[in-house]
């Protein structure tokens, strides 16, 4: 059973930086990718990051780039998002998500339907 646990989540002030860490386990498959998704009070799940396990495939949302980073250590099966200048509007429950295999480009990345895993989520504010 795979297994995903978030955590970095916290309270910080506009303009700053936080990072979050999602701990993978009970999976030994050479194929996979994991997403990061967020969710704010009343508001659909987002999609924010995607990173497939070979880091061939690297995507974000159009609200973050250039503001948060997707990385991984594979090693430890943890995949990281370094998210900076963080604005009001990023504040949300942020989830990482486990998509089984992967597609080519990663299409389909966005759609919260491609996964089979989530964690429990992590809650960011970005609040002064």
């Amino acid at each position: 059973q795979v297994r995903l646990v978030e955590s970095g989540g916290g309270l910080v002030q506009p303009g700053g930086s936080l990072r979050l860490s999602c701990v993978g386990s009970g999976f030994l498959l050479a194929h996979y990718a994991i997403g990061w998704f967020r969710q704010a009070p009343g508001k659909e799940r987002e999609a924010v990051a995607y990173i497939s396990n070979s880091d061939a495939i690297i995507k974000y949302g159009d609200s973050v780039k250039g503001r948060f980073t997707i990385s991984q250590d594979k090693a430890k099966k943890t995949v990281y998002l370094q998210m900076g200048n963080l604005r009001s509007e990023d504040t949300a429950v942020y989830y990482c998500a486990f998509r089984t295999g992967d597609s080519p480009y990663g299409s389909g990345w966005y759609r919260q339907s491609e996964y089979d895993y989530w964690g429990q989520g992590t809650q960011v504010t970005v609040s002064s």
